[in-house]
């Protein structure tokens, strides 16, 4: 996308360095009306994951930011602790190269998922039984996707910086940023029945109503300069919780639109994924090698994940009291408890790069592997 790929040229400066990480997401050129073919494959360009990556090197010079065309040997050779996952079903997306990043449970048993390359969002059952639905506006490449109070998902379109939203039956309507080249990325409902979601370009949270006049927008920026707010979620206090992976910092606004900062205390720290835990407290993952927790009064516990140069992303709540995180960077799935005691799986398949992860109706983990065009069921 202009906005993400413009962002790229801002750390190349920084940090003089570009490499290529473990998938592409894509960058559109303009806001063409006519919806993708079917098969429309974006080409290559920066992605969340890879500028991130490529801002901690100059703190972890040996993290790998991988190309989808790393050795299988190399990827597994990074988790030498790791279990092999044996309880796993792979669904492959009927579209190919599409690209699935986020995925989210809805309440009447089926997930949603984004397929961020190809510009549509899709359903798919527990069974595996896949439904695709074509953006609008092509060229959306589609990131995060929850589901809202009004009983809808609602989804961030970075590449024509809009909001989505998605009816079960397939219909899908946009809403325009006011702030142009934002790069709305997470998104998640919060207490007050409204949408809330980060806008990474800018250093904005923004929200979206959802009921009233749909679709109104208002957006509010982060005191920080320049803190790349990726990913957001509502917390147990009745405000929404978002990650500056720029800054080290863990962000709170509440409803109405007060934002309080708090700092991560862990060296190098760039948190990424956040979610509620089963403990009512706020649970994250770090780039740096990190998981961490706080209380809604800011009081940090951070663990370390053993092995080589992890890169934690995705993080929910898992059916049995504990918590589940992907981590691309070595292609293992983990679990984690309340107490800090991380459990690494090894993917059959890699370079994976599992992102989004979710815990299904069936009581089975999901997750999107990004690089492997499926969307991946875990027993646990």
């Amino acid at each position: 996308m202009i906005h993400r790929f413009s962002r790229f040229r801002h750390l190349f400066v920084r940090l003089v360095a570009l490499l290529t990480l473990l998938t592409a997401v894509s960058v559109p050129s303009s806001e063409a009306l006519a919806s993708p073919p079917s098969s429309a494959v974006h080409p290559a360009a920066a992605s969340p994951w890879m500028q991130i990556c490529v801002h901690l090197r100059h703190l972890r010079p040996r993290l790998k930011c991988r190309s989808p065309r790393s050795s299988t040997v190399e990827a597994q050779a990074q988790a030498p602790l790791a279990k092999l996952l044996t309880t796993i079903t792979q669904y492959s997306v009927p579209t190919s190269n599409s690209g699935p990043v986020s995925i989210v449970q809805y309440p009447s048993g089926d997930l949603w998922f984004t397929e961020n390359n190809t510009d549509k969002v899709a359903t798919v059952t527990t069974g595996g039984t896949f439904t695709e639905y074509a953006t609008p506006t092509s060229n959306s490449f589609p990131g995060e996707i929850a589901v809202g109070p009004d009983g809808n998902l609602w989804f961030t379109e970075p590449g024509v910086n809009k909001i989505g939203r998605i009816t079960t039956g397939g219909t899908i309507t946009e809403y325009s940023l006011p702030t142009s080249d934002a790069n709305p990325w997470g998104i998640a409902a919060g207490a007050d029945g409204n949408m809330w979601f980060t806008e990474s370009n800018v250093n904005k949270i923004g929200k979206i109503t959802t009921s009233g006049t749909v679709g109104t927008i208002t957006e509010y920026t982060v005191p920080t300069t320049d803190t790349y707010p990726i990913y957001i979620t509502g917390g147990p206090d009745g405000n929404l919780w978002f990650t500056e992976a720029y800054t080290g910092v863990i962000g709170k606004i509440t409803t109405g639109g007060t934002i309080t900062e708090y700092a991560v205390p862990a060296s190098g720290s760039s948190p990424i994924g956040i979610t509620t835990g089963p403990d009512g407290l706020l649970w994250f993952t770090d780039g740096y090698g990190y998981i961490g927790k706080l209380t809604t009064a800011a009081v940090f516990t951070v663990y370390a994940i053993p092995g080589t140069l992890p890169y934690p992303w995705g993080i929910t709540s898992g059916p049995g009291g504990e918590l589940w995180f992907t981590d691309p960077g070595v292609d293992t799935v983990n679990s984690i408890t309340t107490s800090g005691t991380v459990t690494p799986y090894s993917l059959p398949t890699s370079p994976s790069n599992n992102l989004g992860i979710t815990t299904g109706s069936d009581g089975n983990l999901w997750f999107a592997e990004n690089n492997l065009n499926k969307i991946t069921s875990l027993i646990p």
